[in-house]
């Protein structure tokens, strides 16, 4: 059986990846693992090749344009032990291109475009749940908690929405900020954000938007389970509105 380790970042992933599939291996067959550099740990080390990781995309956005959005998405999602279905996935897309998504009735195949699609809802829905505040300073401060690392394309989207103002947006779980300053976007990590200081403007217009949610509201019509399918009470934690329910 063939068994393979990388060092554990995206580049090497699909670095291995790559380089498993030119050497003509069978992926049924092999087996693909983060290096845990303990004492007993087998398996052939796949060094990080950030050229041959730029290669299998170009291959595999010509052969399965598709399957790339997929492969993007994934990569979001920071699965675990997955590695494996993943090469499986790209072997069976450069074999069937595009149509490979819709072999669902593959274990391999179903595991890593279901993974996907769950990050690709997330930055969806985030990109209208998503509540800047103005600070003190008068720069605008959105935070969240998203199960899935999306905050490059979610910043992205917004550098094209909002480019008149100085923002950032906080990604309190992992640590991590993107920052755009009216011209270019950059990322880093944030720490002094954790607890913003509101500007008074923002206080109140917060103030007013919850009184205002309040009073439109409808106490016969109150449908719990309906408000959480549309929007997860994980959400809630930074939505004005929602506040101190």
């Amino acid at each position: 059986m063939n068994h393979y380790l990388y060092d554990g970042t995206p580049e090497g992933l699909v670095s291995a990846i790559g380089s498993i599939l030119d050497s003509g291996v069978d992926p049924e067959q092999a087996h693909l693992f983060v290096r845990q550099d303990t004492l007993f740990e087998e398996g052939v080390f796949l060094r990080t090749d950030p050229t041959a990781a730029e290669a299998l995309f170009d291959r595999l956005r010509q052969r399965a344009p598709d399957a790339v959005y997929s492969l993007w998405y994934f990569m979001m999602s920071e699965a675990d032990e997955m590695e494996t279905s993943l090469l499986r996935y790209i072997a069976l897309a450069f074999e069937h291109g595009d149509r490979v998504n819709g072999y669902l009735t593959h274990t391999d195949v179903k595991a890593i475009v279901g993974t996907a699609r769950k990050a690709g809802r997330e930055l969806h829905r985030m990109k209208g749940l998503l509540r800047f505040e103005q600070l003190r300073d008068g720069t605008w401060l959105a935070r969240m908690e998203p199960d899935h690392n999306i905050i490059q394309p979610l910043a992205h989207h917004f550098s094209k929405r909002l480019r008149a103002q100085e923002w950032f947006i906080y990604d309190v779980r992992r640590h991590s900020a993107a920052h755009w300053d009216g011209h270019d976007l950059s990322y880093g990590t944030l720490e002094q954000y954790s607890r913003p200081e509101l500007s008074p403007e923002e206080q109140a217009v917060q103030q007013l938007w919850q009184t205002f949610f309040k009073t439109i509201a409808i106490p016969e019509r109150r449908n719990p389970r309906l408000q959480k399918s549309s929007m997860p009470a994980r959400y809630w934690k930074y939505l004005t509105e929602k506040q101190g329910e």
